[in-house]
């Protein structure tokens, strides 16, 4: 029987994001630029600090609420990345994500994809998956997540991530849900594939890299369904 996999998060790469939101609907505030250096409100609005690597961050504020960051880092300057993080979290800010998504889908399709998270949702995550991941791979808590890393892995992976986490408890849902997060990187793409090209070429890979890890038999629903 499959399980069916989500996209939950989508990180995307392109030359300036900002000509996208132009109208009333949004607000793009600096925090990080030649002469504007303001990283507290970098900590408030996303709860992590800025790193060396940006060069420059900006706040894409929306009319719904959202906020969303604007990013370039030292390794490739001229790239502008997007974050949209969140849109399946049963609440209404993934609704306005997934609005987000959808007003500017035909753009973000040509964009170049930076990083895909994949999620599965279980009252439990079974204890085969768990078994299996745990063949390679070690358990590493921190807060509310497990992470599986390999012995060759230190703290950044730039392929894949792992983790499990307890999504009733962060979304303060009234039943019992667990989450099994993989968040595949930009070294595990093609360098330059762009968002169009995800369905047609590289899900079926994606879902055999699951069953391959955690014993996961997937179905991902293509980016074109949500």
């Amino acid at each position: 029987m499959k399980s069916i996999g989500k996209i939950d998060s989508i990180s995307l790469k392109s030359e300036n994001f900002e000509q996208l939101f132009t109208s009333d609907d949004y607000i793009i505030d600096g925090v990080k630029s030649v002469g504007v250096f303001e990283p507290q409100r970098w900590i408030e609005t996303f709860k992590k600090r800025l790193t060396k690597s940006i060069v420059e961050a900006k706040i894409l504020h929306t009319s719904t609420g959202l906020t969303i960051p604007l990013k370039r880092y030292n390794r490739s300057p001229t790239k502008q990345t997007l974050d949209i993080a969140g849109l399946q979290g049963y609440d209404e800010k993934s609704e306005f994500l997934n609005d987000l998504l959808e007003a500017h889908f035909l753009e973000f399709m040509e964009c170049d994809i930076k990083r895909i998270d994949i999620c599965f949702d279980f009252v439990k995550v079974p204890k085969r998956v768990i078994k299996k991941l745990c063949v390679k791979r070690e358990p590493f808590q921190f807060r509310n997540t497990t992470y599986y890393k390999t012995a060759k892995e230190k703290k950044l992976n730039q392929v894949l991530d792992i983790k499990i986490y307890n999504k009733q408890k962060e979304a303060n849902l009234s039943k019992p849900l667990e989450r099994i997060e993989f968040c595949f990187k930009g070294a595990y793409f093609p360098k330059g594939m762009k968002l169009k090209d995800l369905d047609k070429k590289f899900l079926s890979k994606m879902e055999k890299s699951i069953l391959n890890f955690s014993g996961i038999n997937a179905k991902i629903i293509p980016i074109s369904y949500i």
